[in-house]
């Protein structure tokens, strides 16, 4: 009994974990959304929020490295947590019919999450590691105006846009039960309160994803 107790307090915690680092990113991408949005109003205000950003000691040293954890973090414990719930149930019963009792995006969050990992390669390829190299290899940091004119660069090319779409819809379903779960994993549980996180849920779940594709294909049809 004590060590289904154990087992049952660590699989506990492994989801506290993994929601907690899932809120924090759904605060990061508002952010990452609220700035990027800036690109569509005024190059001039994109720039200096994107230099600040970019070069703010806090930004860089602190909160940085956070999310980059808080990433990598949210991947491997949803991996986890996978592989331990196929674990729990070895035998698929016959007559089960899950379609009837989950949404498919509760069955398949793996799915959608690895497909939001692999923009995630694609979206550090395109920002991340250049900024890296520009700044702690090449040692500039002092142009404030060239933010605007990269973002332009990669929404060019047609198929980087449509990958970008296609990311952003995975992004959508999974955060369509994921948002809602990191509440209920972290104890927020209440009748009065439960059908206007479900609402806010999926609010968040189509802005968001939909806010970032409009930024992309508008710098596309600017061209």
């Amino acid at each position: 009994m004590a060590s289904n107790k154990g087992i049952l307090n660590t699989s506990i915690l492994r989801k506290f974990a993994m929601a907690l680092s899932g809120l924090f990113l759904v605060v990061f991408l508002l952010q990452h959304l609220t700035i990027n949005m800036t690109s569509v109003i005024s190059a001039d205000m994109f720039n200096s929020l994107s230099h600040f950003m970019g070069t703010n000691p806090i930004v860089q040293f602190a909160l940085q490295p956070v999310l980059a954890f808080g990433v990598f973090f949210h991947l491997i414990m949803g991996m986890v947590l996978e592989m331990k719930n196929r674990s729990a149930r070895p035998v698929k019963y016959a007559y089960s019919k899950p379609e009837e009792n989950s949404s498919w995006m509760s069955r398949n969050m793996i799915i959608t999450g690895i497909m939001v990992m692999l923009f995630l390669g694609l979206h550090f390829y395109d920002f991340w590691l250049p900024e890296l190299k520009l700044k702690f290899i090449d040692g500039v940091w002092n142009i404030e105006d060239r933010y605007f004119a990269e973002l332009q660069h990669k929404f060019h090319d047609p198929i980087r846009v449509a990958l970008y779409v296609l990311s952003f819809v995975f992004l959508s379903l999974h955060l369509m039960h994921g948002f809602q779960s990191a509440f209920q994993s972290v104890g927020f549980r209440n009748n009065k309160y439960t059908p206007f996180i479900k609402k806010l849920s999926n609010i968040y779940a189509i802005v968001v994803p939909f806010g970032f594709v409009f930024i992309a294909i508008f710098h596309f049809l600017a061209q």
